[in-house]
Formats: structure tokens, C-alpha cells, sequence
């Protein structure tokens, strides 16, 4: 049976209010769609509750990208702040907090080099602020630690939140290995590959069939620990999000298991509007393994009605 662990994109929010044209997989506005850590997982070789037993992982470089559409910004510039915080629950990063980064950008892949790790970062009374969210985590860090890093995004009246859980792991079994990045071996659309490289030219009035080839050989298998304490053998079942720039999409996600352990196959359909005029239309697809690995694809079409 395949399973998979909670998403590590815990939250999207975003200051203005929702229109009755908006659907998910429509992207019109300033979002963040997706934030990937590299590593996926900050892996220590041993398991411990104190900071200092950790060092070397805590220490350990990591890079953060951001996927920030911006379409109908025109190329304006945008600020972002990054904070790395204590209480996965809290969503905007209020309290318990240190800054990591800020700076101006555009839209795009917003690229963020942390060294050293957010695990090494200390609050005002000078804890640790991975010892924060070991403290706060019901679990007591059993099967990883998952540090919050909340990312805000400001392009004139518009704002927007998000949130990361960076995920620090330890060899709790001999067997346990640190997580690979999940990646999509291609797509295709109406049944042919889809190039990254040309966009490809669609006309009619759609649906047109949208489609990711067979991935199953590359989603892992990985070991968790039990609350006896015992390795539990579990299998990745990766989630794919689906977004573009006009129509809409469905199903807007695709993937994952269901209570019968059956996984859910990857296709999806994009309707144009009927109103659309001749465009250029930006595709961004994300792939989540459910335990914190995440990559994405961007693809390009030029429509005629």
C-alpha cells in the first residue's frame, strides 16, 4: 500500500479577496506557488534532542527557491522577506521568529542561499530556534524535525504569505536514507511530449488533454519510525499541481492514494474561455513526494481560438 506524509507547502494566503472568476488552477495575480528546499532533507547521521549533538546538520548550507508568478504585474518589482519560525501553526510568522533574508526581486524563481542553516538560528533570549520547535512539536521530533519558514511577498497593494517546513532527518534505523528531490520525467499534451524548450500551438475551442508519462519506478521507498520505536516500510506517492495563466484546469491535482492503496493517474484537462483572445499561456506544474521534496516544470503554449 502506498502512503504518504503530510505536504510540506503548508499554506498559500493572499491579502485580497477571492473573485468569482478565480479557480485554482488559474493563476491572474501575484502567488507563490511553490518553495523548494535543496536539500529536500537535511539529513544527520545521528538522533538527538540537543542542538549541539546536531552541529554539523544545523550548520549545513541549504538554498531555497520560490516559484512567484507575477502576470499581471508587467515586471514590477517585488520585496519578500524570509523568517524561519517556531510554531508550524502559526501562519504568518508572528511571534517566536528571526529573520533570514529580505530583498527586491521579480517574478519568477526567487532564489535564497542560507548559510548558515535556519536550524542554527537563535531568538532573543538566545534558544535556539530549532529547540523552539522541538519544544513545540507534539512528537518531540519522532520521525524528523520540520522547521517553519514563512516567505512574504509585496508588489503594490497585493501581498502574499507562504509557508515551508524544512525538514532536518537523522538515521534513526541503518537502513534510512535522506530524501531525493522528486522530478517529472517530461509531459505531455495531447498524447505527445511536451518540449520545455518550444512552446508548443494549440487552436479550437479544447479541452485539451494534459498528461505526465509514468513515474512510479522513481518514487521512493523509506522508513519512519513507529511509537514503539519500530522502522515502518512505507512507499512515496507523488501529488501533482496543475496551473496556468488562462482557462482552467481538472482536475487541479492529480496523484496521491486512496483508502483502497490505488494511485490516482496524472491527467488533467485545460479549457480555454470562450471569450479568449490569440495568446501566449504559461504553464507551471508542481510535484510534491509528501514529505518534503518538491520540483516543478514550466511549459508554454500559444493559443488561437
Amino acid at each position: 500500500m502506498r502512503h504518504f506524509l503530510f505536504a510540506s507547502l503548508g499554506l498559500l494566503l493572499c491579502a485580497g479577496c477571492v473573485g468569482s472568476e478565480d479557480t485554482p488552477s488559474k493563476v491572474r495575480d501575484l502567488r507563490v506557488l511553490a518553495m523548494r528546499m535543496d536539500p529536500p532533507e537535511v539529513f544527520a547521521e545521528t538522533c538527538s534532542t540537543d542542538p549541539a549533538a546536531l552541529a554539523d546538520a544545523l550548520l549545513r548550507p541549504v538554498r531555497l527557491t520560490a516559484l512567484v508568478p507575477d502576470p499581471a504585474g508587467n515586471g514590477r518589482e517585488l520585496d519578500y522577506t524570509l523568517w524561519a519560525c517556531g510554531d508550524a501553526d502559526d501562519d504568518t510568522c508572528t511571534k517566536d521568529r528571526v529573520e533570514l533574508a529580505r530583498g527586491v526581486t521579480q517574478a519568477g524563481e526567487v532564489v535564497i542561499d542560507l548559510f548558515p542553516g535556519p536550524g542554527t538560528a537563535r531568538l532573543p533570549d538566545g534558544t535556539f530556534l530549532a529547540q523552539k520547535v522541538l519544544e513545540n512539536d507534539i512528537y518531540n521530533g519522532l520521525g524528523g524535525l520540520r522547521l517553519p519558514l514563512v516567505l512574504w511577498v509585496r508588489g503594490g497593494g497585493e501581498q502574499v504569505y507562504a509557508q515551508k517546513l524544512m525538514v532536518y532527518g537523522c538515521r534513526f534505523f541503518p537502513e534510512m536514507k535522506p530524501n531525493v528531490q522528486p522530478a517529472l520525467p517530461g509531459l505531455l499534451l495531447e498524447g505527445e511530449p511536451w518540449d520545455a524548450e518550444v512552446p508548443r500551438e494549440l487552436s479550437g475551442p479544447g479541452p485539451f488533454k494534459l498528461e505526465a508519462p509514468d513515474f512510479s519506478a522513481l518514487e521512493e521507498e523509506f522508513l519512519v519510525p513507529s511509537f514503539e520505536l519500530k522502522p515502518i516500510r512505507l512507499q512515496e506517492s507523488w501529488e501533482l499541481s496543475w496551473q496556468s495563466t488562462l482557462g482552467t484546469i481538472s482536475p487541479n491535482e492529480t496523484g496521491g492514494t486512496d483508502l483502497g492503496g490505488n494511485e490516482e493517474r496524472h491527467r488533467a484537462e485545460w479549457q480555454p474561455p470562450r471569450d479568449a483572445q490569440a495568446q501566449e499561456v504559461r504553464f507551471w506544474v508542481v510535484v510534491r513526494d509528501g514529505r518534503g521534496g518538491m520540483s516543478w516544470v514550466t511549459r508554454t503554449v500559444k493559443y488561437t481560438p
